[in-house]
C-alpha cells in the first residue's frame, strides 16, 4: 500500500497576529507537534503555512490538490472565522477530515487564564462545520485530546476511508466482454456509474482481432510457469494446458498495465476458442488481486471497482460470493468459480486444471484454496432506486475448518455472523444486497462505515 497522504490545514485568526504576535511561537509549535504525531501514525504530511484569510486558504488547497493528497485534515489553532475558509473547502473535491483537539488536557478552575488563547479552537470548529453543512460539503470529524486519547489513530482511519473513496471515484475498470445476460443486481449503465460515482468503464470486445492484446513471448510464459512452480502446490495437468493458460493470463496482465486499469471483470461465457484469449484468466484474477488490482466476475464493473478501491488500503481483500447456507452449523459457505486473492489463503494454494464445460474454451489452470480464518467484514455495494447506493456491512468470523476433501478442486471458505443464518440472509436481501461482494480482513468496520459516509451512501450494518 502506498503511504496515506494528507494535507494538514492549520486555521488561525489574523486579528491575533495583528494584536498579539507573540502568541505565534507556541501556536506554531503545536502545529508542528501535530504534524509530527500524524507522521508517526504512518501519514505522509503535506504542510502549509498557517492560514488566516481566504487567499491563504485558496493557496493551501491548490497545493494539496497538486500533491494529490488523500484528504485535507484541518486543525483549528484558535478560533478562525468560517467565511474565510468554508467556501474554499466546499469547492474542493478533496475529502475533508476535521481534527477537533487542543494543546491542553485539563481546563479546570486551577488552570491559568492565559491558556484560553491557546485552547478555544473548538468554537471555530463549530462555526466552520455549520457552514460546511450549509454549503453541502461532506466531512468526517474526530474529537479528543491529541495526547490523552486515540483521536490521532481515529484521524488516520478517516484518511483510510478517504483514500478508498478517492480511489473508487477514479476507478478505471476494464470490462472484457458484455455483462452476463440476464444478471441484473449489479447492472448499472456505464454512464450512470460515471455520473454517480466517477467509475470509468473501458469495454473490450473479446471477439475482435488479436490486436486487443499484446503478444506474449515463449520466454515470458516460461518465466511465469517457473514462478507458478514456486508459489503453488502443483496438481495434475499437462504442460500445454499450463502454457496456454499462462498465455491468456499474461495477455490480460499487459492489458491492465497498458490501459492503467485499477480493476477488471470478465464474462466467462464470452471466452471461447474463437475469442482473443482461448481460456478464462481465473489465475490472473487471483494474482491481480494480490497485486492490488480489483476484480469481480461476470462483467460486474461496480464490484470490481469496489474491490480495487478497498485493496488500495487493505491488501487482504478479496472478491467472493455467498454460495450456500449451512443451516445446521449456522454458517455460510463462500466460493466462486476460480478466483480469490492469493494473500488470504489458509495455506499455499493448489494449482489445478479446471474442467470448463460452459463454452468450447480451453480448460484453464486455476489456483484453488480456502479463505483463512480471522476477523473480517463482508462488504456489498448495492445499487438502489433512483441511482442511489447502499453499502451493506457485516462483521464476520472467517472459520478454520476441516477442509481436506475440498482443497484440491474449489475456492471455498465458511463464515459465521452475529445473527442466525436465517436472520442474516433475510436482512441482507431486505436491504437489497447483491450476490457479489468482498471480504476485507481485519477490524475494519468503522473505516468501512466512514467510507460509505464520505461517498454519501446509505450505510447498513448487519450485526
Amino acid at each position: 500500500m502506498e503511504n496515506l497522504k494528507i494535507g494538514l490545514l492549520p486555521l488561525y485568526l489574523k486579528l491575533y497576529d495583528d494584536t498579539s504576535p507573540k502568541l505565534r511561537e507556541r501556536i506554531d509549535s503545536f502545529h508542528h507537534t501535530i504534524a509530527g504525531e500524524l507522521g508517526k501514525r504512518g501519514l505522509e504530511v503535506v504542510s502549509t503555512p498557517v492560514c488566516r484569510i481566504k487567499a491563504e486558504f485558496e493557496q493551501a488547497i491548490r497545493t494539496f490538490e497538486e500533491e494529490e493528497v488523500d484528504a485535507v485534515v484541518t486543525l483549528h489553532l484558535a478560533y478562525s472565522p468560517s467565511l474565510e475558509a468554508s467556501s474554499v473547502l466546499a469547492a474542493t473535491d478533496l475529502p475533508l477530515v476535521i481534527l477537533d483537539t487542543t494543546p491542553t488536557f485539563h481546563f479546570n478552575p486551577g488552570q491559568h487564564p492565559d491558556e484560553i488563547m491557546f485552547n478555544h479552537g473548538i468554537h471555530g470548529v463549530q462555526d466552520m462545520c455549520n457552514l460546511l453543512i450549509r454549503n453541502g460539503k461532506a466531512f468526517l470529524i474526530e474529537s479528543g485530546h491529541w495526547a490523552e486519547s486515540d483521536v490521532l489513530e481515529r484521524i488516520a482511519d478517516c484518511v483510510k476511508a478517504s483514500r478508498i473513496a478517492g480511489k473508487l471515484k477514479q476507478a478505471r475498470v476494464g470490462r472484457l466482454g458484455n455483462p452476463f445476460q440476464g444478471m441484473g443486481d449489479f447492472a448499472v449503465p456505464s454512464d450512470v456509474l460515471r455520473s454517480t460515482i466517477g467509475i470509468s468503464t473501458i469495454p473490450f470486445d473479446l471477439n475482435e482481432s488479436g490486436s486487443l492484446f499484446e503478444e506474449v513471448t515463449a520466454e515470458q510464459i516460461d518465466e511465469e510457469i517457473a514462478k507458478d512452480k514456486q508459489d503453488f502446490h502443483l496438481g495434475s495437468f499437462d504442460n500445454n494446458t499450463h502454457r496456454q493458460s499462462a498465455d491468456a493470463c499474461l495477455r490480460v496482465r499487459k492489458l491492465i498495465e497498458t490501459n492503467n486499469l485499477t480493476a477488471f471483470t470478465v464474462n466467462f461465457m464470452e471466452v471461447t476458442k474463437e475469442s482473443v484469449i482461448s481460456s478464462m484468466p481465473f489465475l490472473e484474477a487471483s494474482k491481480a488481486m494480490s497485486r492490488g488490482i480489483g476484480y469481480a466476475g461476470e462483467g460486474d464493473v461496480l464490484t470490481a471497482a469496489l474491490v480495487g478501491a478497498l485493496l488500495s488500503v487493505y491488501p487482504e481483500t478479496s472478491f467472493t460470493e455467498m454460495f450456500c447456507p449451512d443451516w445446521k452449523n449456522n454458517r455460510i459457505f463462500l466460493s466462486h468459480m476460480g478466483e480469490m486473492n492469493l494473500q488470504v489463503t489458509a495455506r499455499k494454494p493448489v494449482l489445478q486444471e479446471m474442467n470448463f464445460p460452459y463454452t468450447d474454451a480451453d480448460n484453464p489452470v486455476v489456483a484453488y484454496g480456502r479463505f483463512r480464518g480471522g476477523k473480517a467484514v463482508y462488504v456489498c455495494l448495492a445499487p438502489g432506486k433512483d441511482n442511489t447506493y447502499s453499502l451493506i456491512l457485516s462483521p464476520i468470523d472467517m472459520l478454520e475448518v476441516n477442509d481436506e476433501n475440498w482443497v484440491a478442486d474449489t475456492i471455498h471458505g465458511w463464515f459465521r455472523t452475529g445473527p442466525s443464518v436465517a436472520d442474516f440472509l433475510a436482512a441482507f436481501s431486505k436491504h437489497g444486497g447483491i450476490h457479489h461482494g468482498a471480504i476485507v480482513y481485519g477490524d475494519v468496520l468503522k473505516v468501512m462505515e466512514q467510507f460509505g459516509e464520505v461517498m454519501g451512501w446509505n450505510v447498513v450494518k448487519i450485526e
